[in-house]
């Protein structure tokens, strides 16, 4: 029996979650490339495909319209896309430049009309095509990737964490950052991570994203009356990771 062909794509990112995949050392991955036949994969090898594939991984954020034709050619080669970091899962940190009118002045200065700059929106990839699964993180966790592909060849459907990581931190006995006098949003962080930030010491920044409808209103809350916060850094706080999930909430 031929083994599961699976590629990479890339579209508007750092590749970052790419280049997490190639820091693999570990026997799980080596493990999983017995098994699997990778076929395209930019940070790793320069051959490319454009035959069927069974396993699409799509990294980066949905930014022009010239590229719906690619992620839709992916989707229809694809049996099962999954969009993985927070660029392809919710536009991620891309999303902050729906919110600033100058972005391009601002980082580029006198090169902001340069052609290739011009993007609309930053979207999720979902936006475009039809998503299977999502692996959320920036970077992405690469244990949930691997997690996520091994479920699949085994016929059994992925877990995609859908908690907040204040489960995590109690599971772990960390100390709530608030009783340390510090802020955090892991009460409306989607979990996954295991919550290594807060276990030293680090506020969670939601950078795997929100859980599905996020009390935002009682993040702003806690983050005024037990962190100190003002009222607009509160309603602004969801912004670097979460832009466009704190969109949709509003």
């Amino acid at each position: 029996m031929s083994r599961p062909k699976v590629a990479f794509f890339d579209f508007t990112c750092c590749e970052g979650c790419q280049i997490e995949f190639t820091n693999y050392g570990d026997v799980a991955f080596l493990e999983l490339l017995k098994h699997v036949d990778v076929v395209e994969f930019r940070e790793a090898m320069s051959e490319k495909t454009t035959d069927p594939i069974d396993i699409a991984l799509v990294e980066g954020s949905f930014t022009r319209e010239a590229d719906r034709a690619k992620l839709e050619s992916v989707r229809e080669r694809a049996k099962i896309v999954i969009a993985y970091g927070q660029c392809a899962t919710t536009a991620g940190i891309n999303a902050l430049k729906n919110h600033q009118n100058d972005y391009k002045e601002f980082v580029y200065g006198d090169d902001a009309g340069q052609a290739n700059l011009a993007s609309q929106k930053a979207l999720p990839i979902s936006a475009a095509i039809k998503v299977d699964y999502m692996a959320y993180g920036c970077p992405v966790n690469k244990y949930e990737v691997l997690q996520i592909i091994a479920h699949l060849l085994h016929g059994k459907e992925p877990v995609i964490p859908n908690y907040p990581v204040c489960v995590e931190c109690k599971r772990r006995e960390t100390v709530c950052r608030y009783d340390e006098a510090d802020h955090c949003m892991g009460q409306v962080a989607r979990a996954g991570c295991t919550a290594p930030c807060p276990a030293e010491g680090i506020p969670c920044e939601a950078c795997r994203g929100f859980v599905d409808q996020p009390n935002i209103r009682a993040l702003e809350k806690v983050l005024v009356e037990r962190a100190g916060f003002s009222q607009k850094r509160a309603a602004e706080k969801a912004l670097m990771f979460t832009a466009n999930s704190l969109e949709a909430t509003q």
